[in-house]
C-alpha cells in the first residue's frame, strides 16, 4: 500500500524558505546592489573622462593663446630660438603655406582634426581663425595666418596624457576593489535585514509541523512573533522602508495569531459546554436507568417515570445534536440555503397560528400590514428563525405575559419583530448572547428546555441572507429581538 498523506507533517531537513531566499531574494539583491554601484561608477567614469579632456583641451587652448599673443608682440622666432623652446611644453614652426595643411602625411591625408575654436570654450582673440588639430595623447597644434607670415603652435599633451593615464588606471583598480568588497559587505547587510524574516519563516514552518496546540503554546508563539521586528538590525543599517514592512508583516501576524487564539478559546468553550450539556441527560438517563434496573421491574409506576424521562432526555439531546450539526455545517459552509421569493407577513401568519394551537393559554398579539413584506430567502430556514425567538419569548417571560409579533417595513429592508414580557437581559450580558451555549445566569435552569444554542443558530440565518439582529431590553420589563432582512428587488421580484 502507498503511504497517506497527512496534512501535519514534520518539516523536512533543509528549509526551502531559506533555501528560496538565499538562492533567489538575496542574490537579487546582492546583484542588484553591485549593478547600481558599477552604474555609478561608469556614469562617474564618464563624466571624469569628459571633464578631463575638456581641460586639457582648455589648457592647450590657453597655452596657445599665451604664446600668439608672444608672437604678436615679438614676431616668429628664429630657427636659433626655436632649438630653445624644445626644452618647453610648446614649438612654434613657421609655415610656407596657408594654415591647413600642416601636419598633412604622405597620402594627403591631414593627422589629427582640422576644426575651428570649439565654440562651447572661451575664445581668445589671439587664436580665433586658427585651424586646430590635435592627439590629446601626445599633442595640441593651432596653425595661425599671422598677416601672409604663417604658422604653428604646438602643445605637448604627453605628459599630461601619462600622469591621467596612471591616475586613471588606479582609480579603476580602487573601484574595482570597491565592488568585490561591496559584494561581501551587501551579502552580510541583506542577510541581517532578511533575517526577521526568516525567523518569521521558521516559526511558520514550525506552527505548520505542530499537530495540536496549548493555550500556552499559542502564547508564547504570539510573544515570539511580537519579538520579531526591525528594531533587531544592526543600527549602522538604515533601512526605514524595510523596518515599516517587517513590522506591518509581524503586525499582520500576530493580528492573526490574536484571531486564532480567541477561535481556539471560542472552541474549548464550544466543547466544553457541549459535553456539559450532553453530560447532564446521560447522567439522568443513568440515573433511571439504575432506578429501573432496582425497581422498575415490579413497580409500574417507576417503570413509567423512567420511561418518560429517558425518553425525554433522549428527545433534548437528539435536538443538542440536530443543532450541533447545523451550526457545525454552517461553519463547514456546506449549510444548504434554498432562495425563493417569501412573503414574511404571510410566514410570521403561519408561525402565529401553530403557536397558538400549541399555547393556547398564552397571549400572543400580532400586528402587521396587508401589504406583503417579500424577501428573497430561505423559507423554511426564516421560519426557524422566528420559532426561535417566539420559544424564547415563551420561556423567559410568565404565563401572564403577552407575546407581540409584528412585520414592518423601511426603506430597503424588512423587520420581523418578536417581543415579550419576560425577565429582560442584563445589558453587560446582550453582546453576548448570540454566542454557542452562553446563557445569563437568571435563565442557565434547564428547566427552561433550551440548549443556548438556538439564538446562534438564529444569527448565522439572518446573516446569511444579509441581515442583522437588533436587540433591545429591559431588566423586569422584556426584550424585543428583531431581525432586519432586505427587501426582494423589484427587477429578482418580477424575473422569479
Amino acid at each position: 500500500m502507498g503511504k497517506k498523506n497527512h496534512r501535519f507533517q514534520s518539516p523536512p531537513p533543509t528549509d526551502p524558505i531559506s533555501a528560496a531566499r538565499d538562492s533567489s531574494l538575496a542574490f537579487r539583491l546582492n546583484i542588484g546592489f553591485f549593478l547600481r554601484q558599477l552604474g555609478v561608477f561608469l556614469v562617474m567614469d564618464l563624466l571624469l573622462l569628459l571633464m578631463i579632456t575638456l581641460g586639457m583641451v582648455l589648457y592647450a587652448e590657453n597655452r596657445c593663446a599665451s604664446v600668439a599673443a608672444l608672437v604678436e608682440e615679438r614676431g616668429v622666432p628664429t630657427q636659433e630660438a626655436l632649438a630653445w623652446m624644445e626644452a618647453s611644453d610648446y614649438t612654434i614652426t613657421p609655415l610656407e603655406e596657408e594654415p591647413g595643411r600642416y601636419g598633412q602625411d604622405e597620402g594627403g591625408g591631414v593627422e589629427g582634426h582640422a576644426l575651428m575654436a570649439f565654440p562651447f570654450l572661451p575664445q581668445h582673440s589671439e587664436t580665433a581663425e586658427g585651424i586646430r588639430s590635435w592627439d590629446l595623447a601626445s599633442y595640441y597644434t593651432i596653425e595661425l595666418p599671422n598677416n601672409g607670415q604663417p604658422y604653428a603652435i604646438t602643445v605637448d599633451l604627453s605628459g599630461i596624457a601619462r600622469t591621467v593615464y596612471w591616475a586613471g588606471l588606479v582609480l579603476l583598480i580602487c573601484q574595482g576593489l570597491s565592488l568585490l568588497t561591496s559584494l561581501f559587505r551587501n551579502n552580510r547587510s541583506i542577510r541581517k535585514v532578511l533575517r526577521p524574516i526568516q525567523e518569521l519563516a521558521a516559526t511558520a514552518a514550525r506552527l505548520n509541523s505542530m499537530t495540536h496546540m496549548s493555550r500556552r503554546e499559542l502564547e508564547n508563539l504570539t510573544g515570539e512573533l511580537e519579538k520579531i521586528d526591525a528594531k533587531h538590525l544592526d543600527s549602522r543599517i538604515d533601512l526605514p522602508a524595510t523596518q515599516k514592512e517587517l513590522r506591518s508583516l509581524a503586525q499582520a501576524i500576530n493580528e492573526m495569531m490574536d484571531r486564532v487564539n480567541q477561535a481556539y478559546g471560542t472552541q474549548m468553550r464550544f466543547v466544553s459546554d457541549a459535553s456539559h450539556e450532553l453530560r447532564t441527560p446521560i447522567a439522568v438517563i443513568q440515573g433511571y436507568a439504575a432506578l429501573l434496573d432496582r425497581w422498575g421491574k415490579s413497580d409500574p409506576e417507576a417503570l413509567q417515570e423512567s420511561i418518560d424521562a429517558i425518553r425525554g432526555e433522549a428527545a433534548s439531546m437528539e435536538r443538542l445534536v440536530e443543532q450541533l450539526l447545523f451550526l457545525a455545517r454552517g461553519d463547514n459552509d456546506s449549510q444548504p440555503v434554498k432562495r425563493e421569493r417569501v412573503d414574511l407577513t404571510a410566514l410570521a401568519g403561519e408561525v402565529l397560528r401553530e403557536e397558538e394551537m400549541i399555547h393556547p393559554q398564552r397571549v400572543f398579539l400580532p400586528r402587521w400590514e396587508e401589504k406583503p413584506a417579500a424577501v428573497y430567502a430561505d423559507p423554511g430556514l426564516v421560519k426557524q428563525v422566528l420559532r426561535i425567538l417566539t420559544d424564547n419569548a415563551l420561556k423567559y417571560s410568565p404565563p401572564e405575559g403577552k407575546i407581540y409579533l409584528r412585520v414592518t417595513q423601511s426603506p430597503g429592508y424588512a423587520r420581523l419583530t418578536v417581543q415579550d414580557e419576560g425577565m429582560g437581559i442584563p445589558a453587560q450580558d446582550i453582546p453576548h448572547i448570540f454566542e454557542r451555549f452562553y446563557r445569563t445566569d437568571r435563565s442557565r435552569d434547564r428547566k427552561t428546555g433550551g440548549t443556548g444554542l438556538g439564538l446562534a443558530i438564529a444569527r448565522w440565518i439572518v446573516e446569511r441572507h444579509g441581515g442583522w439582529f437588533e436587540v433591545v431590553s429591559r431588566v423586569d420589563v422584556g426584550t424585543r429581538f428583531t431581525a432586519v432582512l432586505p427587501l426582494m428587488e423589484e427587477k429578482k421580484e418580477l424575473s422569479v
